[in-house]
């Protein structure tokens, strides 16, 4: 088992989460509550990860990333910052993937709550971010809490935008989905089963973590 690519997978993963909860429940919110030009191509934008392969959107950011020219020159040169091989990169990278998997959950848990509370709130005094916290927060709890668990798993797994973006650098870039892939490519059938079965088991419990939170919590707000 290789411990090192299993940690840096989850740190990925968490990283990844933490910076999706701010920016998930405020875009979720948005775009559920208020109808704006461009709505639309929001959206669109969020939902490409779902249907573009990993391989198009990680030649894309490579790109992107690339230190020679545009972002990735304006990042080394204004911060010394090189996102590409890096990790670093890979957390950007996985922040723009999983988009969907954490907005989107969160935009129907804001969407599920009646327009009549956030009014009767309102009437009571409390201030946009009072309302937020107070109210909605607690309401829309399920679909926020699946949405970053569901962004978790799939971070995890993830092998594509990883490969694409990070490489395959021990201890900086490779995950446990690219260490499995590896040892593959090396026949080392036992050692890639072992950590095939860790991420099979590991997925299966976070999910059912995931399920099991949320319909507790859906019970508490019935």
């Amino acid at each position: 088992m290789d411990w090192l690519a299993f940690n840096l997978s989850i740190k990925l993963s968490l990283v990844t989460v933490l910076i999706l909860l701010p920016v998930g429940i405020l875009i979720g919110r948005l775009l559920a509550n208020r109808r704006f030009p461009g709505r639309f191509l929001l959206q669109s934008l969020i939902t490409l990860p779902l249907v573009l392969p990993p391989t198009v959107l990680g030649y894309y950011l490579l790109v992107s990333f690339n230190p020679d020219h545009g972002l990735g020159k304006w990042l080394a040169d204004s911060f010394d910052l090189r996102l590409i091989f890096s990790f670093e990169g890979l957390v950007l990278a996985s922040v723009i993937f999983n988009l969907p998997f954490a907005i989107q959950p969160m935009q129907r848990a804001f969407s599920a709550i009646p327009v009549e509370i956030r009014e009767a709130a309102q009437c009571c005094g409390l201030n946009h971010w009072r309302v937020l916290w107070k109210i909605e927060l607690p309401l829309a709890w399920p679909g926020i809490l699946m949405g970053l668990i569901m962004t978790f798993a799939h971070t995890l797994g993830e092998f594509g935008i990883v490969l694409m973006v990070g490489g395959n650098i021990p201890g900086e870039t490779q995950t446990l989905a690219i260490a499995i892939y590896e040892k593959m490519q090396l026949f080392d059938r036992p050692a890639a089963s072992v950590m095939a079965l860790t991420l099979l088991i590991f997925s299966m419990l976070t999910l059912s973590l995931s399920f099991w939170l949320s319909a507790r919590s859906e019970k508490r707000y019935v």
